[in-house]
């Protein structure tokens, strides 16, 4: 499962592909949600550049998203803190 709840706060799990063309969500796999994004992998932009992707598409302040795990890397998790909006593309995360 590439999410799950816990309380009013949603852990995704994504799986990053930077220097994309656009923002955008991709595809769903079975453990991840495959997220492009325009940043490059540098200096921490593209961590941030996630974060205000994900504010922008959960209709959540920036400060309630949070990487857990994976700042280095193209696999991490991500708690965001009552996100007001359910992304359509990402179905209906119940």
């Amino acid at each position: 499962m590439f999410y799950h709840w816990q309380g009013e706060e949603l852990v995704l799990f994504c799986r990053i592909q930077p220097r994309a063309r656009e923002d955008a969500f991709v595809e769903i796999e079975s453990d991840a949600v495959k997220i492009r994004l325009t940043a490059a992998p540098v200096d921490g932009k593209a961590n941030q550049h996630l974060i205000k992707f994900l504010s922008r598409q959960f209709k959540t302040p920036q400060g309630n998203i949070q990487i857990e795990k994976g700042t280095t890397g193209r696999q991490k998790r991500v708690r965001i803190r009552a996100p007001k909006r359910l992304p359509p593309e990402l179905g209906t995360l119940e």
